[in-house]
């Protein structure tokens, strides 16, 4: 396996939404939740202050356009009200306080002005990345896309697909359900295609708008996380099977890992209100455990010498400070220090789901503290729950 990485195009959602925002809109929402106390403390541990989104915050908490009303009807409620014996007068009255009421979004008023910006923000990372690679939409043979949080079919690939007028017998690949491990397993992919025919073109394009997550009547502690860790991104890159004067990475292996009875740890769920995601208490410890894999996969890798191989960067998305702990604490002994900074630089403005790998990589590059030779593993876990990991050499 050697596939030849361009540097990525990273496009951040262009709203800044703070977290000091995100912590009045909730308090004021939910003064009576019981972490309403330590919300404070909650949102400072997350290491984030701004995050930027596709779409502004307002957006995500607005109503919706129907009213209290909306999905049973007016003439419904008013004969039910009228059966359990209410006067005229008094019906009419409720009628209007429940119209007065604005329901929340519906799941069209929510994902439908996020999907737009999904496949705009695609369109111009996919740009960028075709630009840096000195490529044009013509020589692009295979496109693989990525976008779990706004569900659409045709999805992503179609859409770039005629905005890039790319050529009609471009392979697309779509991965809409791949999320935190777009980045890493589409790479893995794109290698395996190049492998097959060096001369291929692989353009990779993923465009995530988590905020569409952000759900105003959720209560429970793991929704306010939700909504402090999630940021919104577009990234795209090149990889071909031959070595390109604007090439910065050389894959040579990858490695899968899925651990079975997880799948409900972390999941999206569609409900009348848009797309919800939820977690479990359980998911970091599940996650460690992938990163223990990982770190076996490297080792037996390089059992010939085992003493003086390490990583000189390790580009890795696991989701949250408590994995990002765990791995420093579980390298092999002699592995240098300063593995995760661009890691955890990436991190302090948000978790990017998919896109987080490529933005990593992109600070890797334009920090130019790495030099032609240096090894580099990538990885990320996703729900599922499933990692996959890359190791190469920097050009």
């Amino acid at each position: 396996m050697a596939a030849y990485l361009c540097p990525p195009a990273v496009i951040h959602g262009e709203h800044a939404v703070k977290t000091s925002e995100i912590v009045a809109e909730v308090s004021d929402r939910h003064r009576h939740a019981a972490w309403a106390p330590r919300i404070d403390g909650i949102a400072a541990s997350t290491g984030i202050e701004t995050r930027g989104w596709m779409l502004p915050l307002e957006s995500a908490v607005a109503p919706g356009k129907g009213s209290a009303l909306h999905g049973v009807g007016v003439e419904p409620a008013r004969e039910a009200l009228a059966r359990e014996g209410f006067a005229q007068q008094d019906v009419d009255r409720v009628i209007a306080a429940l119209e007065s009421i604005p329901a929340p979004q519906t799941v069209q008023e929510r994902t439908a002005p996020a999907w737009q910006a999904v496949q705009s923000y695609g369109e111009r990372a996919a740009r960028g990345a075709l630009q840096t690679a000195g490529l044009d939409a013509g020589d692009v043979d295979c496109l693989i896309t990525s976008h779990s949080t706004t569900p659409a079919l045709p999805g992503l690939d179609i859409a770039l697909a005629n905005r890039l007028s790319l050529r009609s017998d471009a392979m697309l690949l779509p991965a809409t359900q791949w999320a935190c491990i777009a980045g890493t397993r589409s790479l893995a992919l794109a290698a395996e295609l190049v492998a097959a025919d060096p001369d291929r073109v692989v353009l990779v394009v993923i465009s995530e708008a988590l905020s569409t997550t952000y759900q105003p009547g959720d209560d429970t502690l793991e929704s306010l996380i939700v909504r402090l860790l999630f940021a919104d991104t577009a990234v795209a890159a090149v990889v071909t099977g031959r070595p390109r004067s604007e090439s910065v990475l050389r894959l040579d292996a990858s490695w899968h890992h899925t651990l079975p009875g997880t799948q409900d740890l972390h999941r999206l769920e569609t409900r009348a209100d848009g797309t919800h995601f939820v977690m479990d208490r359980r998911g970091p410890r599940a996650v460690q455990e992938t990163v223990t894999a990982m770190w076996e996969w490297l080792r037996t890798r390089y059992q010939d010498d085992p003493d003086s191989w390490h990583p000189d960067v390790l580009l890795a998305h696991p989701g949250g400070t408590r994995v990002l702990e765990y791995m420093e604490q579980t390298m092999p002994d002699g592995w240098p220090a300063g593995l995760l900074d661009y890691s955890r630089e990436s991190y302090t403005s948000g978790n990017r789901g998919g896109a987080a790998v490529f933005d990593i990589l992109r600070r890797a590059h334009d920090a130019g503290r790495l030099e032609a030779g240096h090894r580099a593993v990538l990885y990320a876990a996703a729900p599922g729950l499933t990692a996959t990991a890359l190791e190469g050499q920097w050009l």
